[in-house]
């Protein structure tokens, strides 16, 4: 028992770190090579993790055999487009110019129904109002809607608004960011003189955040046991 213990944490890491190296990409953005490897490694990982009479190695070596082989079709994908239309496939477009294309439809073997469904799930209940509709190589489906049916933004009414920037994380539970302190120009000086206005050191802090605009997020953290 403690065996397969010790052999599922160490088959955990070597699996992470895989998974790691292979990129950040979510679930279902994943490309068919990619997925394909994403279920090969789950299934070779788990026969040496139950049987004990199995080899570790012949779960790690095959393992990390798919990561060399992913990352060489993705270099050749960065390299040549033709490849990589061949193993990724290109993207189609199912409605152009607000009428649908049955014969994308067809190839993709896309019924009306899930396409109704895929354009909920991007908000958009009516397929009346979409212009065009892409099925991208990840299986996503990219909408564009007519333009009287799209959301305004500001630019439609000729208002610029001010610059927002990225917020910055200064205190995570406790934690001063100093790296993040550097970004913005500051130092834990002007941190702990801006924290004291809300009554408090950085270090009781449970979140600090600094926006573009110079505005600050700061909330305490409650004390264990209440």
């Amino acid at each position: 028992m403690l065996i397969n213990f010790f052999r599922a944490i160490v088959l955990y890491i070597i699996v992470l770190i895989v998974m790691r190296l292979m990129g950040k990409r979510e679930i279902g953005q994943l490309q068919p090579f990619e997925l394909a490897i994403a279920i090969m490694i789950a299934d070779l990982a788990s026969i040496p993790m139950t049987e004990t009479g199995v080899p570790i190695s012949n779960g790690i070596v095959p393992i990390i055999g798919l990561l060399v082989m992913h990352l060489i079709i993705s270099t050749i994908n960065l390299k040549s487009i033709r490849i990589r239309e061949i193993i990724c496939g290109k993207p189609r477009i199912l409605i152009y110019r607000g009428k649908i294309d049955e014969v994308a439809l067809k190839k993709e073997r896309f019924t009306l129904n899930e396409l109704q469904e895929r354009l909920r799930d991007k908000d958009v209940f009516n397929i009346g109002d979409v212009e065009y509709a892409i099925l991208e190589t990840s299986g996503q489906i990219t909408v564009i809607e007519k333009p009287n049916k799209r959301k305004t933004i500001p630019e439609d009414f000729g208002i610029m608004p001010d610059y927002e920037g990225v917020p910055y994380d200064l205190v995570v539970d406790g934690k001063i960011m100093d790296q993040n302190l550097k970004k913005i120009g500051r130092d834990y000086n002007w941190l702990k003189k801006e924290v004291k206005k809300f009554g408090f050191k950085p270090e009781e802090a449970l979140l600090v955040t600094f926006d573009g605009k110079g505005q600050i997020f700061c909330q305490k953290k409650e004390k264990k046991g209440k």
